[in-house]
């Protein structure tokens, strides 16, 4: 692969490929078909700019290089659908965990590990559902799932995970911590080895001491609505979110309020940014700006919120099949996928249905470059920006 100061990955799960383009120039280096990458479980940063990802069709987790000679530095089966992929701050121990897929009702309980050090991986039972999770840091990490309906963190050692025997046996906790039963979104911060997830109350939080989970204070929302998403900000200590509030019923959409939540694991405050109405969801991080895209039957916009508190609304060309009043923004429709790199100042997001990416410097909030790919980019695919040494592998959860 030539050498580039950002590289964007862009999947089209639906057409099966992913196309690997540099920023700002537009080039087209790499295709990888025949590739249907999960677009929950997501871009899971890894050292060196390299990325994984799970191929949900093959059931393989894929280590992507694209600054290296070869893009696949590693393909280990594993199970799907993939519902979440965390790896341990090191970047060596990965796990994988399954969900609903194309199907109504929770179905599956498997749960993969795997040592990307050894070229080891095992398959357990856990529990059905939809699980998140995160993995620990030092010498004998820790698996942290994060259920819902009974709400738990339940607590597994990696090294017995690995250790289990052939036939997907199933797998006791070691340890579990109540969680309120509406549990959506996870985080883990390296730096103080705590696990964080996301509840209508607000953000739990444990410290995670002698195999298992200590709990700590809930973090509030400091607002009615509450967060469905929750990132680690690798350039401070912080939590980020996106507070949906508004009527419940997803055919009123267009009503539903969003709002940027930061808090500062420094200090303990917590800021709020208005971001308008209509669908906001995955945020992502450039060098210094935060950037979230705004869906909405009156127009469609990038929101650029700097770390010096400025904010800048970039308009954004309409999609044919976005979704519409009276409908749900999920079934069905064209979506937006937004991708950053901290460490640098391009952020890149998708048109689904045209193929199409705007490349905008965030500094600015000029669009700079529009790709046009040769796949549709169907509910705006997926997206990830990396730079060699950007740090972003310090958010050990996929996004």
């Amino acid at each position: 692969m030539p050498a580039s100061p950002a590289v964007l990955l862009v999947s089209d799960h639906v057409d099966g490929c992913v196309h690997v383009v540099t920023v700002p120039d537009g080039e087209v280096v790499a295709r990888l078909t025949g590739r249907h990458l999960s677009e929950h479980a997501g871009f899971l940063a890894l050292l060196g700019g390299r990325t994984a990802c799970v191929d949900d069709r093959r059931g393989e987790l894929l280590v992507l290089d694209p600054f290296g000679d070869r893009l696949v530095e590693a393909a280990v089966p594993v199970a799907v659908p993939a519902e979440h992929l965390a790896g341990d701050p090191a970047g060596r121990r990965l796990a994988v965990t399954t969900g609903l897929g194309r199907n109504t009702e929770p179905w599956s309980d498997l749960l993969t590990v795997v040592d990307l050090a050894t070229d080891e991986a095992a398959r357990v039972r856990t529990r059905t559902g939809e699980p998140g999770v995160t993995l620990t840091g030092g010498q004998e990490p820790l698996v942290v799932l994060r259920h819902r309906e009974p709400g738990a963190l339940t607590v597994h050692r990696f090294a017995d995970l690995l250790a289990a025997p052939p036939g997907c046996p199933p797998q006791l906790p070691g340890a579990l911590l109540p969680l309120p039963d509406d549990g959506h979104g996870d985080a883990y911060d390296p730096a103080s080895g705590r696990v964080f997830a996301a509840t209508g109350e607000g953000v739990h939080r444990a410290r995670g001491e002698g195999g298992g989970l200590t709990a700590e204070p809930v973090i509030p929302w400091e607002h009615p609505a509450r967060g469905w998403y929750l990132r680690l900000d690798t350039r401070g200590p912080a939590l980020w979110s996106t507070l949906r509030g508004g009527p419940t019923d997803p055919l009123r959409w267009p009503e539903w309020t969003n709002h940027a939540w930061r808090h500062d694991l420094a200090t303990g405050r917590t800021s709020l940014s208005a971001l308008g109405p209509g669908l906001v969801f995955r945020l992502a991080f450039a060098r210094h700006h935060t950037a979230f895209t705004r869906i909405h039957p009156d127009g469609d916009e990038l929101v650029l919120l700097g770390l010096d508190g400025t904010v800048r609304r970039v308009p954004l060309p309409a999609m044919d099949g976005a979704p519409g009043r009276g409908a749900t923004p999920w079934e069905g429709v064209e979506r937006r996928a937004v991708a950053a790199s901290p460490g640098a100042d391009w952020v890149a997001v998708t048109r689904g249905g045209h193929g199409e990416v705007h490349v905008v410097d965030a500094a600015s909030g000029r669009e700079v470059t529009r790709l046009r790919l040769s796949t549709p980019l169907h509910h705006g695919g997926h997206a990830t920006l990396r730079t060699p040494a950007d740090g972003a592998e310090g958010d050990p959860v996929g996004r």
